[in-house]
């Protein structure tokens, strides 16, 4: 019986070529020649102003609210339904981290959820764009922009995907990708920052060379470099960093293979969602995916629980995803309650990822359908 990972790195020879000529240049540590290109490549793709390598999306994040100067009681309105990093990112800059729910249809950030959590004290509204679907961003601009709130996007999930034909992760005053294991162009670690108001920028290169301004000193710009703010060690390897150009040089080749077992999935399981009340992915009009990926919701955990227990009976690797952060042991100390954020608690319970990642064969898309059809409820 064949093995069906969760999940493949997208790295090839391809990329290895790269690397052995980042060694051949004798230069590995990071603001080398590949990690420049790779930053002007993003910027290109994406339609980006700045865009800087970090060593993980976490980092990027701590960044971004670095830059929000965040004061004690300072308030950061979150997903409940996310990744613990953003909420942690709130907190170590001095500020709280406050949960809202997510839309039942898509897992994004629910709007109606934000607007009674907002007071004098909210700095900011951190969107993440959940399996690479859009959150929808024009009310949500609109609403902050209006009482002068910051939005940060955590755009983990969705490189190259897009919001009305603008890349995700350039909405936002602060925008922030992941190059994980798991994501869809990876170096095993890392990320970026993706810098949309200008006012940002310099200040964002001093904080990620640990508060030297080293990056200007490197461009000519000063005869030494020293000392003049907070940071920390956040630039991303000159290996890793060619690993990505080459990765982003064929990102059609990723974007496409990824499509291709997306839409499979869409296609050959909808009828059996829709038999057993199964949810599946939803792609409003406005948005174009990452395709990130693949999640099914059942009615209880007791059925997902079983469901993974078959799926890897038959050799296929499925995996549950977040749990809500107000209800976690942290999220508790800081106001979280059961109950709060129904969607994004009950999605915790119940939802679970199917195996995705470019490069996916037949034979093993195929494995993973038939597990799922065959499931017994």
């Amino acid at each position: 019986m064949l093995f069906v990972p969760f999940n493949v790195p997208p790295v090839t020879d391809i990329d290895l070529v790269y690397v052995s000529k980042t060694i051949e240049r004798g230069r590995i540590s990071g603001n080398g020649s590949y990690s420049v290109w790779t930053e002007q490549l993003l910027g290109e793709v994406l339609g980006a102003s700045g865009v800087l390598l970090t060593s993980s999306c976490t980092h990027a994040l701590e960044m971004s609210c670095f830059l929000l100067d965040l004061q004690l009681g300072d308030e950061v309105i979150v997903p409940s339904y996310t990744f613990v990093s953003i909420a942690n990112a709130v907190a170590l800059a001095g500020g709280t981290p406050v949960f809202a729910d997510v839309l039942e249809t898509t897992l994004n950030l629910d709007l109606a959820s934000i607007k009674p959590l907002v007071n004098e004290r909210t700095r900011a509204v951190v969107v993440v764009h959940y399996g690479g679907v859009s959150v929808d961003m024009d009310p949500l601009l609109d609403f902050c922009a209006k009482r002068e709130i910051k939005i940060i996007e955590d755009n983990a999930h969705g490189i190259f995907g897009s919001y009305k034909g603008r890349s995700l992760g350039t909405l936002g005053c602060l925008g922030t990708l992941s190059f994980h294991e798991t994501k869809n162009v990876s170096c095993g670690e890392g990320g970026a920052l993706v810098v949309n108001e200008s006012e940002f920028y310099e200040r964002a290169e001093i904080i990620r060379e640990k508060g030297t301004n080293r990056r200007q000193f490197l461009l000519g710009k000063v005869d030494k470099y020293t000392w003049v703010d907070i940071g920390s060690s956040w630039v991303l390897s000159e290996i890793l960093s060619s690993i990505l150009y080459s990765q982003i040089e064929r990102r059609e080749e990723l974007i496409s293979s990824r499509t291709s077992a997306y839409m499979k999935y869409e296609t050959l399981l909808s009828g059996w969602a829709r038999e057993n009340d199964v949810k599946t992915p939803v792609i409003p009009p406005f948005a174009k995916s990452s395709y990130h990926c693949f999640h099914i919701r059942f009615s209880n955990e007791d059925i997902r629980t079983k469901f993974i227990r078959h799926c890897d009976e038959r050799g296929v690797n499925t995996v549950f995803h977040y749990q809500a952060l107000n209800l976690s042991p942290m999220g508790i100390k800081l106001g979280g309650r059961e109950g709060q954020c129904p969607v994004a608690e009950q999605a915790s319970k119940c939802l679970v990822r199917l195996p995705l990642f470019s490069g996916m064969t037949a034979q093993q898309s195929d494995q993973v359908i038939e597990s799922v059809l065959s499931f017994p409820f």
